[in-house]
């Protein structure tokens, strides 16, 4: 009895993430070749959707820089190993890309928040962002390897002066991106749940009344921008190593394109909705593009307009209302 209560008490998008999360870490059981080796990155582009999900759901922030922090977050990653061994900085590549990811958009979203810039000024910001870092990546050679990229190694876990878990098979790879995934979903959900993403909710209704009652809401806005770029530059480091290489047009404007349309497809509100659009559209899109590399744009850009004409919630609103309209 006290089971059957739990469970009807716990709410339908948490419900959701339960079975994905459940059926992702039981793939590797079922599931083998190509899948497991490509899955991981689109867990990382959908942990990427979610740091985006953080600022336009909850917040009402839309950004054009999530691809600026990935690639920044994948370039130090490089950078590290590429200095420092493969082995022993590991630690110190992820570490270093989530954190200077975050104070980069710390930095940014402290200007453009205290003077109180409007939202419109705000999107042409975080544009003008990507295209900053796209052309550092492109121009400064000796650090990035210019246009044609940086090689970026698999990368080894030690833990202890003995243990070592090396990432360079498909398998450990996937176990660990989905680690990662999964920890930094529940802490996100943890952080959204508090009194900080309560107050971001109500700052995104009326920003006017927050204000009224005494709440700094340019602090909370920087925040949540820094902790979104912290989240963007840690999938970044990640999909360094595991892609090996990484190159200028993963900051591209077109790529944070990409990361709002998978948000809105999945559904801006929901976290769950946003991992899965993340998911399920770059996946969509992968195979689209190579059985008509003409037309998938065409046709991801016709899904996401039926998407947005019948479900206001995204695909995430969509089963929420299916849910309660059959059981409950």
């Amino acid at each position: 009895m006290a089971n059957s209560k739990i469970i009807k008490n716990i709410t339908g998008e948490n419900k959701a993430a339960l079975i994905i999360f459940i059926l992702m870490g039981l793939l590797p059981i079922f599931v083998s070749g190509y899948i497991i080796f490509i899955l991981p990155q689109y867990m990382l582009f959908g942990l990427l959707a979610v740091s985006l999900c953080i600022l336009w759901g909850y917040s009402g922030i839309i950004s054009f820089g999530q691809a600026a922090f990935f690639a920044i977050g994948a370039y130090t990653m490089g950078i590290v190993i590429r200095e420092g061994g493969a082995i022993n900085t590991a630690y110190i590549g992820i570490v270093c890309g989530a954190l200077l990811s975050g104070i980069v958009a710390l930095i940014v979203g402290y200007f453009l928040f205290s003077v109180k810039v409007r939202s419109t000024y705000f999107v042409l910001a975080t544009l003008a962002l990507s295209i900053i870092v796209e052309q550092l990546a492109k121009s400064q050679k000796d650090i990035t390897g210019g246009w044609n990229g940086l090689f970026v190694d698999r990368i080894t876990l030690t833990v202890g002066p003995f243990i070592e878990f090396s990432l360079f098979n498909d398998i450990p790879m996937y176990y660990f991106v989905f680690f990662i995934t999964l920890l930094s979903f529940i802490l996100i959900k943890w952080l959204m749940a508090s009194k900080f993403g309560k107050i971001l909710i109500g700052i995104r209704e009326n920003e006017d009344r927050i204000s009224a009652l005494g709440y700094d809401t340019s602090f909370y806005k920087t925040m949540i921008f820094a902790i979104s770029g912290l989240l963007a530059g840690l999938a970044g480091t990640i999909y360094g190593t595991h892609a090996g290489f990484v190159d200028p047009s993963l900051a591209r404007v077109l790529f944070s394109t990409e990361v709002i349309v998978w948000v809105a497809i999945g559904g801006r509100n929901s976290l769950i909705g946003s991992l899965a659009g993340g998911i399920l559209v770059a996946s969509l899109s992968n195979y689209l593009n190579s059985v008509t590399p003409e037309y998938w744009q065409l046709i991801i850009g016709v899904i996401f307009i039926v998407v947005i004409i019948l479900f206001r919630g995204g695909l995430a609103g969509g089963v929420e209302k299916t849910y309660e309209k059959f059981f409950r």
